[in-house]
């Protein structure tokens, strides 16, 4: 791939931000390439490439503090692997993302010290896979309207209920899942560390879907599902709190994985109009019309990444940026399915045979503004945040 932009430390913003990138980057050309093809046609996870993530590359952790095991970084760090990742492979970040942000960054600065000595080496390595259970058959973004219903019962909780399209179900090992012990109040929810292996766990249906194909969604159900009280994560109806802030980071790495498609797609359709076809004599890329589709893909790609980067860079764990998250996720997702879909009408033909990898990321990139809260939220959100902000002006 040419490089389109410079060391800029709005993306770099230090020596060891540039080095992860270089490296990531690096891993991606020579590793998810070559094997994302096939594994999207057979809808099969890389198991085995997965695991060298966190064995050989040491990207698992990326937020956790170098003295428990991770890299000590931050959102914009987590930004930066996802969007390299997903100029190759988005169904395959997806499933880290899965695991880094939803299970391990969430798990991290919501834990406590047991928690941590009992399952942090274990998903740092990559020896267990994560995941979180969140989303339910009749409550996707609507997350308040969960119904999964937790009872303490001795020293365990029982849960029942079900999960619905979780990412890596079928191949986790552990999972966060959210509960509610009082079914009648929206507001208190609350999490627990759970096994594959507790009794009551089981996976039913693997979806069968459009895009990221390679990474796996199933439902979890929970059938008197047995949780020991010292899997508890935090204090009882209290999850609501570090659900809604790891929701900032799962947004801004969900927009950096949508940034990493369309500066895959800018760089197809740049190589191919320019390098490859011609048409009535000329060059593909002389054409005002194809002009046009690049030039507007590269400056709508060049505004949402400055965006995404600029929020990134306010994203940590003590500091809340609803507003900013949510405008990053907009922005970007809507963009990539755009740059896209651009790409495949510059490409024609071949943008719309799977010669090419062009309509592989327009499917993948559909997924995005919907995971993490539909893009409709996002201008829900939005307008909330601006509404308070007003509000409190005037006063």
């Amino acid at each position: 791939m040419i490089k389109i932009d410079n060391d800029h430390n709005l993306f770099n913003p230090t020596e060891d931000h540039k080095e992860l990138r270089e490296s990531v980057g690096k891993f991606a050309r020579l590793e998810l390439d070559e094997q994302a093809k096939e594994h999207d046609e057979k809808e099969m996870f890389n198991d085995t490439l997965f695991r060298r993530l966190g064995k050989e590359l040491g990207i698992f952790g990326v937020t956790v503090p170098e003295k428990d095991g991770g890299l000590g970084l931050d959102a914009v760090a987590a930004v930066i692997v996802h969007e390299e990742m997903s100029q190759f492979d988005p169904a395959f970040t997806l499933s880290y993302l899965a695991h880094e942000v939803l299970f391990v960054n969430n798990f991290y600065f919501s834990s406590n010290e047991d928690q941590r000595k009992r399952y942090l080496s274990k998903v740092l390595s990559g020896e267990w896979i994560g995941g979180m259970a969140m989303t339910e058959p009749g409550a996707g973004t609507d997350v308040l309207g969960m119904t999964t219903i937790a009872k303490k019962k001795g020293n365990k909780y029982i849960l029942n209920g079900t999960k619905q399209y979780i990412t890596n179900g079928s191949n986790g090992d552990v999972f966060l899942v959210y509960a509610k012990l009082d079914s009648k109040d929206n507001r208190k929810i609350t999490s627990f560390i759970v096994e594959k292996t507790f009794k009551g766990f089981s996976v039913g249906k693997k979806e069968e879907k459009m895009g990221m194909r390679s990474s796996p969604t199933a439902q979890l159900i929970f059938e008197d599902l047995e949780v020991p009280e010292e899997n508890l994560v935090g204090e009882e109806n209290s999850a609501i709190t570090h659900m809604m802030r790891n929701l900032e980071i799962e947004r801004v790495t969900l927009a950096a994985q949508s940034i990493g498609i369309a500066k895959r797609s800018i760089d197809i359709m740049c190589d191919y109009s320019i390098r490859h076809r011609e048409a009535f004599g000329k060059k593909l890329v002389q054409f005002g019309q194809i002009q046009k589709m690049i030039a507007e893909s590269y400056v709508d790609c060049s505004q949402a990444r400055s965006l995404v980067y600029n929020v990134a860079s306010m994203v940590n764990p003590g500091i809340r940026n609803s507003i900013g998250a949510a405008s990053a996720k907009l922005a970007a997702t809507r963009m990539a399915e755009q740059v896209s879909r651009n790409a495949i009408q510059v490409l024609g033909g071949y943008g719309y045979c799977r010669e090419y990898p062009i309509e592989r990321l327009h499917r993948d990139s559909i997924l995005l503004s919907i995971g993490g809260g539909t893009n409709e939220a996002m201008q829900k959100n939005i307008a909330s945040d601006l509404i308070k902000l007003y509000e409190m002006k005037e006063s």
